[in-house]
């Protein structure tokens, strides 16, 4: 009996994620340290820029499959990829030298407007009958939201196995929901990193990792997204655990009157951290409640989308009981 490429392809990736985070972590381990302040989750110095070594899995995936099986990589045409490069690179410089903000949203932006050029802008209701003006409208609005998510998933990356694994269930999903193989792929990459990242973390992600993540959310969305508006705003919700918790903690500090461009540890899930939560169990809750979602959209469509929108009040309003009543007296 045949072997499935895409099983084939999915597990190789995986051994090279494993193999090559394993190598950048041994290579990075003395001298790209991440060393705890008052604003970290951890307490031991540990490597970071593991995102490096998943990325380096999905480039020589990516190399193989196009020689040997070029129809898994079908729906994303590999200039799309290729444009990412300037932001893995970005990241790998900041993970070293902590570029300005400046220069670091000036790459992102360049990159969002290299993805929006190939994919299209996403759908907006109302602005098709505005013509041309509209058109630009709508590139505007989503050159916002792209690098946005790129900066959510830099922000949300705080906590041992977080990001990886929420990553990897949205692209799990959005790999099923959209008929897109390759997004599979870069599931595999992050399971690999996974096994040295859940709590305890061995080494982090890293900028280069975080703020990739955010741009191949983007770029998932957008480019099925001409396919129907319903279903590209449907599928949004997915995104809720990690873009949910850092609009409304954005918003949260803009309503005390806070600088929003300094450096925090108000992020629900460092917050829930502080109250006594283990790593482990805050990345868990936030991995249910992506499937939750996932299943949710899979099984009744616009319904659990609604479901997980009027739901949000609900989950805000519980962390922030939760929170409270875990504080000790003396941080109360």
């Amino acid at each position: 009996m045949a072997l499935n490429p895409l099983l084939i392809t999915f597990v190789s990736t995986l051994a090279l994620s494993l193999f090559s985070v394993g190598i950048v972590r041994r290579v990075l381990r003395d001298q790209l340290l991440d060393i705890p302040n008052e604003r970290s989750s951890h307490k031991q110095p540990t490597p970071r820029g593991g995102g490096l070594g998943f990325i380096i899995a999905i480039i020589l995936t990516f190399a193989i499959a196009q020689s040997l099986q070029p129809n898994l990589l079908a729906g994303f045409s590999p200039l799309l990829w290729l444009t990412l490069l300037p932001l893995i690179g970005v990241g790998i410089v900041d993970d070293w030298r902590n570029l300005p903000s400046s220069v670091r949203y000036l790459v992102q932006l360049t990159v969002a407007v290299m993805v929006v050029y190939q994919c299209g802008p996403f759908p907006f209701p109302g602005l098709d009958m505005m013509g041309e003006v509209g058109h630009w409208i709508a590139i505007g609005l989503t050159l916002i939201g792209v690098t946005a998510l790129i900066n959510f998933y830099n922000f949300m990356d705080g906590l041992d196995g977080l990001v990886a694994g929420v990553s990897a269930t949205q692209l799990a999903f959005l790999a099923v929901w959209y008929h897109q193989p390759v997004l599979w792929f870069w599931v595999a990459a992050l399971l690999g990193f996974l096994y040295w990242n859940w709590s305890p973390a061995k080494i982090f992600m890293g900028d280069a990792g975080s703020t990739t993540l955010g741009a191949i959310a983007g770029i998932s969305l957008l480019s099925p997204s001409q396919v129907d508006m319903g279903l590209s705003w449907m599928t949004l919700t997915i995104l809720l655990p990690l873009v949910g918790d850092a609009i409304y903690t954005l918003v949260r500090r803009l309503m005390k009157g806070e600088n929003i461009f300094q450096a925090h540890r108000t992020h629900l899930y460092q917050r829930l951290n502080q109250a006594g939560w283990p790593h482990s169990r805050v990345a868990g809750i936030y991995i249910l409640y992506t499937l939750l979602i996932a299943f949710g959209l899979n099984s009744f469509g616009s319904s659990a989308a609604w479901v997980a929108l009027g739901m949000i009040p609900i989950v805000l309003v519980s962390t922030e009981l939760l929170i409270k009543a875990k504080r000790s007296p003396v941080d109360a």
